[in-house]
């Protein structure tokens, strides 16, 4: 992205606006040499910046200014006001930033400013070696380039692709809608540009902590200096007869999607086990593309673990608007070729069985490596495990949250991709702790979500507005404190409570 998409609106700035106008951290979007512009004040100073998110292109101008950042009303990316510099993932490319230039009154922005300037590390390890190449290791080999690290980076993926954007491979590019250019997050001539050596399809067996070296399938060895730990997490399988028929699939992987979608052209119906985010959004990527569509699962409303009833009945209602089934407080007794029999002894004809019953990090590496595990990785506030010189990041990491006060391990995009890139920077010496609020996001059937924080449980939900009208706010407490929040239609407000999330355990 980065090209503006729609006409361009406001004020020509390069014309000038008068500086009275300019409230106090309120952008004002306007342009300048043809291109979307944003002008924020803060204090004595004014700020100039392209005004999309580097992500998809979110509207900067409707998200969210605090301090000197201004964050996607989206998916929630962040960026420097005085920089440009994206902060924060999604986003992993800055946006423009501009020359202003304050005379009689008048502000002005005079063209495009030069890029900041690299930035020094603090401790500069002999070589960096990444386990995964996913959300977090992908993000994190590009930070520690983006802060001037200049020694090896090796990333290690046991999947045959590089890095890509796998919240896509059950929405849109499933669906039919995104195009195959879409999904890969940079070409390989990035990494060649950045020095970065991905190595795709390598699995590594063992890692010696101690020694500071891994060995891969075949022998092959490689010593490290510091060593980041993203390996991300596998599909849960389902365990009933004739679930490895291969008409079931499951959905994890490019190579799953692709797969799925090939699969999906000979069918004409589909069971989809489980009713949390992945079976949905698979549900309506299906729908879209014409195919009858059942949904099956043991609780009484989709979503009912994580989001409750309420919303729970929302997307229920969504679907079924579409056209799609649900078979709720059932679960699948046995796959055939062409049905699946449900534990009531229901049989619902089927030529495509997709799983979405939830994943499972993958720590067998890390607990031969003998590092602490609980229901993951255990690391600190810092994402070090409990050996030296070893981090970990993403769905396997298991950390210490400010905000419950509780040890979480959470199995979202951005929280890894953000995870990937403290863990990078505290490589480098930077000891920051890892205080995000988790963000994870859904659009389904032209309904789209945003949850923060993290509810493992709850004891009152409150909603205020309307889901029908697509304009609520959903709270989740546990033991009088509000712990997540999900919006709809109401990103901005969303965005402020995460802010204040955030400031609460500064």
């Amino acid at each position: 992205m980065g090209e503006h998409q729609t006409a361009l609106r406001g004020p020509d700035l390069a014309a000038g606006v008068r500086e009275d106008t300019l409230e106090e951290g309120q952008p004002l979007l306007g342009h300048a040499e043809g291109q979307p512009v944003l002008v924020v004040r803060r204090g004595s100073e004014v700020f100039a910046v392209g005004a999309e998110c580097t992500h998809y292109g979110g509207p900067l101008d409707k998200g969210l200014v605090v301090g000197e950042t201004v964050r996607c009303p989206w998916h929630t990316a962040c960026f420097s006001l005085r920089t440009g510099e994206a902060l924060r993932a999604p986003a992993l490319n800055d946006i423009p930033r501009y020359q202003v230039e304050r005379a009689a009154g008048t502000v002005r922005v005079t063209g495009r400013a030069p890029p900041h300037p690299r930035r020094r590390p603090a401790q500069r390890p002999e070589s960096v070696l990444i386990i995964g190449a996913g959300a977090a290791g992908g993000a994190a080999a590009e930070m520690l380039r983006r802060e001037g690290y200049d020694s090896p980076v090796t990333m290690l993926g046991a999947d045959a692709a590089g890095p890509y954007d796998r919240p896509n491979l059950s929405k849109d590019y499933l669906a039919g809608t995104a195009p195959e250019d879409w999904i890969p997050l940079r070409s390989p001539d990035f990494y060649r540009e950045q020095d970065i050596q991905l190595r795709t399809g390598t699995r590594v067996v063992s890692i010696d902590t101690a020694g500071r070296r891994v060995q891969f399938e075949g022998g092959e060895t490689l010593p490290f200096g510091a060593l980041l730990l993203a390996t991300g997490a596998e599909p849960v399988r389902l365990q009933v007869p004739g679930a490895d028929l291969p008409h079931v699939h499951t959905l994890r992987s490019l190579a799953d999607s692709r797969s799925l979608i090939a699969a999906a052209g000979k069918a004409r119906r589909v069971v989809v086990v489980g009713a949390s985010f992945i079976g949905t959004e698979v549900a309506a990527s299906l729908v879209e593309r014409g195919l009858e569509v059942h949904i099956v699962a043991p609780e009484g409303h989709p979503f009912e673990r994580t989001l409750g009833p309420q919303l729970g009945d929302f997307f229920r209602r969504l679907h079924e608007e579409k056209g799609a089934r649900f078979h709720l407080k059932r679960t699948v007794k046995e796959v055939r070729a062409d049905r699946v029999v449900l534990s009531d002894g229901s049989e619902v004809p089927a030529e495509l069985v997709v799983v979405g019953i939830g994943v499972r990090p993958s720590v067998a590496l890390a607990e031969r490596a003998g590092l602490a595990l609980d229901n993951g990785v255990r690391v600190n506030e810092y994402l070090q495990t409990s050996a030296s010189g070893v981090w970990a990041a993403g769905d396997i990491a298991r950390w210490p949250d400010p905000h419950s006060g509780k040890s979480i391990r959470v199995e979202h995009w951005v929280v890894a991709e953000r995870q990937g890139q403290t863990a990078a920077r505290n490589i480098l010496g930077r000891q920051e702790r890892f205080r995000e609020v988790p963000f994870f996001w859904t659009r389904q059937h032209g309904a789209s979500i945003r949850y923060f924080g993290h509810a493992e449980k709850w004891d009152r939900i409150e909603v205020d507005g309307s889901l029908e009208a697509r304009h609520a706010r959903v709270d989740f407490h546990e033991g009088g404190k509000r712990v997540a929040v999900v919006t709809v239609g109401r990103d901005l407000e969303g965005l402020r409570i995460a802010a204040e999330m955030e400031a609460a355990v500064a």
